[in-house]
């Protein structure tokens, strides 16, 4: 069983729209905080939302630079029933570095979050103005976006 990197973008995008949750790493000086988040895709950038405060948001101001993990499938696979180094669980991984930035103006933000929605569902949501104003958003711009695959099956040309 193989690892494999995925470079193709539109490969990536199918597993983050697969995908329901992502983990948000932060760094508050040496201390390190993950959190589980919903997230939307806007181009190149990573949608989050939250309260507007709160040690997530704390956190961000102080260093911006964030982390996030997105992971698809949890099948195991092996090689040899026997042999636990053979054990591998399938799945595809997308990792973004980024830099968080905090959205305030109010029509941004009320775009954002109909954005938002497109990851959970296509109905056109509407949204009254304490839902937008009482809302937090963070754009992730991302610096460095990898992916993997592991736990595939080996191409050879007996099996490919």
């Amino acid at each position: 069983m193989r690892t494999h990197f995925i470079h193709d973008r539109n490969e990536i995008d199918a597993i983050l729209k697969q995908c329901k949750t992502c983990y948000v790493a932060m760094s508050d000086n040496d201390v390190p905080y993950v959190l589980p988040l919903n997230f939307a895709m806007d181009g190149d950038k990573v949608i989050l939302h939250s309260a507007p405060h709160g040690r997530m948001w704390e956190t961000i101001k102080k260093n911006p630079k964030v982390c996030i993990n997105w992971t698809l499938g949890e099948e195991l696979a092996w090689q040899d029933e026997l042999v636990g180094c053979s054990y591998r669980v399938k799945s595809k991984s997308v990792i973004v570095e980024g830099t968080a930035e905090f959205v305030e103006d109010f029509e941004e933000k009320e775009r954002i979050v109909k954005q938002f929605m497109t990851q959970y569902s296509d109905l056109p949501f509407k949204f009254n103005a304490p839902a937008i104003r009482n809302v937090g958003i963070i754009l992730v711009t991302i610096d460095k976006l990898s992916a993997k695959e592991f736990g595939a099956k080996a191409v050879t040309p007996w099996n490919s």
